[in-house]
């Protein structure tokens, strides 16, 4: 079994301290910037673009998985205490609530661009949201948070910050999951000489990255108290409608053929 006893600090200079989670949230978008960038030059899409781009997706992510942590996990507390919505540095972010937040950004981002539509932006976008899914799932390991149950495996991680139980390292479980994922779609899409229907790699995502997330789910401790004794949790009831989107996606009879130059 693995004893895990890492800090969640990295180091500290005076009262500021550079915590793992921190780091790994920012390589999620100085990577992803890179990959983006390369994208954006073989298509021949300006650096402006790309860097409008950065910014919606940055204020669509930490305000979309902030309100996500605030209204699907904690409704009662945090509408009786407004102001506490404002204070990320508390903690409390929900990849459900990143990803409903993405995806009304992005509709703002396209909205004035005629030569991007929403499901071009997506099929990119994903590339770099599949790697940021395995970069937070790390911090989430760092911090010793999102656990799993307990487990009698060999494999189980004893976080010693919490208890001495050993148990299933979820937050390891996604991350590597949306590593493969991350993989598989940026392999995809240089692979493809550009010959694929609009939508394929966004529906590729939907389904892999949520219907894992249903999965895993079964493996992880509650994350809130009204989540005890129910059938599905609220990861799951939220991962549902966003595969059948995926798979929408994929069956639709769009005939639209992006080509890249």
């Amino acid at each position: 079994m693995v004893y895990w006893n890492v800090s969640p600090d990295i180091f500290s200079i005076g009262p500021v301290t550079i915590r793992w989670y921190g780091l790994f949230f920012a390589l999620s978008f100085l990577v992803g910037y890179q990959i983006m960038l390369v994208i954006f030059n073989k298509e021949k899409k300006s650096e402006q673009d790309l860097n409008d781009l950065v910014w919606v997706m940055i204020l669509g992510t930490v305000l979309g998985a902030r309100l996500g942590h605030c209204l699907f996990y904690n409704p009662s507390y945090y509408l009786s205490h407004p102001l506490e919505i404002l204070q990320i540095w508390k903690g409390g972010l929900a990849s459900h609530g990143a990803a409903i937040g993405i995806l009304i950004a992005l509709y703002l981002y396209v909205k004035n661009r005629k030569d991007m539509s929403y499901l071009w932006i997506f099929d990119r976008v994903v590339i770099t949201v599949a790697l940021a899914g395995f970069f937070i799932r790390m911090g989430n390991l760092f911090n010793s948070e999102i656990i799993g149950i307990p487990t009698d495996g060999s494999w189980g991680f004893v976080f010693t910050s919490l208890d001495m139980i050993p148990r299933h390292p979820a937050q390891l479980y996604e991350s590597i999951a949306n590593l493969i994922i991350f993989i598989f779609i940026y392999s995809y899409y240089f692979k493809s000489g550009g010959k694929f229907k609009e939508g394929l790699l966004f529906g590729i995502f939907l389904i892999s990255v949520f219907s894992f997330r249903f999965l895993v789910e079964f493996l992880k401790e509650s994350q809130a108290p009204f989540e005890v004794g129910m059938v599905l949790n609220m990861g799951q009831i939220l991962s549902i409608p966003l595969v059948l989107l995926g798979i929408y996606l994929l069956i639709r009879k769009e005939k639209k053929v992006i080509k890249i130059n």
